[in-house]
């Protein structure tokens, strides 16, 4: 309860600072309750001078292979934290996003425990450094290498020129697509195998445009370039093939209003 009631305090930018402090202390706290975590906690978390490179860190950790060694993976993503202008891929939109998974997800008992475990926001993390790569630096092969990493190594699959807010939410993680030209608003909410998909193999626009606060239940289907408005709920398992009403819930196959939300 302590760690919820800080998260207001936390979305203030002139308090971030406090976010890597708490997690630190939550860090020390894992480390003396589980010494066979000591190790791996030191390396993710207290060794390092910022969250943006613990972030940086875990990001490695969990793409690397043979082929490209964990310092590569790990200077490329402390570079997009720390130095990209975009609001998609800079170290506030990865700080808002775990803010999200404490704020959102009642399992989350620590923000160290999203840091470490949770990989919805190790594939968010992903996508903002191919995101980065792709949109700041015009580094399209070795976006598509970050993507197909994640996409390998965590099962969430985000094309790096997709559009994600900050303060995303990804539950349980497996299986999510999100497509080329999707856009998705800050604060949206989804479960594991949503699908955000095109419709036609046209060039252009062909993705959805999800709003700020959208909840997309698991399974969820959306497809082609329509408008799911803000605060819009998607029942789990729903396809949904036309725009949805600020404010509505829907459900079903094809998915059709339940109620307007207030």
């Amino acid at each position: 309860h302590r760690m919820r009631s800080l998260h207001a305090q936390l979305c203030v930018v002139e308090q971030r600072a406090l976010l890597w402090e708490l997690i630190r202390e939550e860090a020390r706290a894992i480390a003396a309750e589980e010494p066979a975590l000591a190790s791996f906690v030191h390396a993710a978390i207290l060794n390092h001078s910022s969250l943006a490179d613990a972030a940086a860190f875990m990001v490695a950790l969990k793409l690397r292979d043979p082929n490209t060694p964990s310092a590569v993976l790990f200077e490329l993503a402390r570079e997009a934290f720390s130095e990209c202008t975009l609001t998609r891929c800079n170290e506030q939109a990865m700080q808002l996003d775990l803010l999200a998974v404490m704020q959102r997800d009642p399992a989350c008992l620590r923000f160290a425990d999203a840091l470490l475990y949770f990989k919805g926001f190790h594939a968010l993390c992903a996508y903002r450094v191919s995101h980065y790569l792709w949109a700041h630096q015009n580094r399209r092969q070795l976006a598509l290498y970050i993507q197909s990493q994640a996409t390998r190594k965590l099962h969430v699959e985000i094309h790096p020129a997709a559009k994600v807010g900050p303060g995303a939410f990804i539950d349980h993680a497996t299986g999510v697509v999100i497509g080329e030209t999707a856009e998705v608003a800050n604060d949206v909410s989804m479960l594991h195998r949503v699908t955000l998909g095109g419709a036609g193999s046209f060039h252009g626009k062909r993705h959805p445009t999800v709003g700020k606060g959208v909840v997309l239940g698991a399974g969820a289907t959306v497809l082609g370039n329509i408008c799911i408005g803000e605060f819009a709920q998607v029942g789990a398992c729903s396809l949904v093939l036309a725009n949805v009403d600020k404010g509505a819930t829907i459900v079903g196959v094809p998915a059709k209003r339940v109620r307007a939300r207030t």
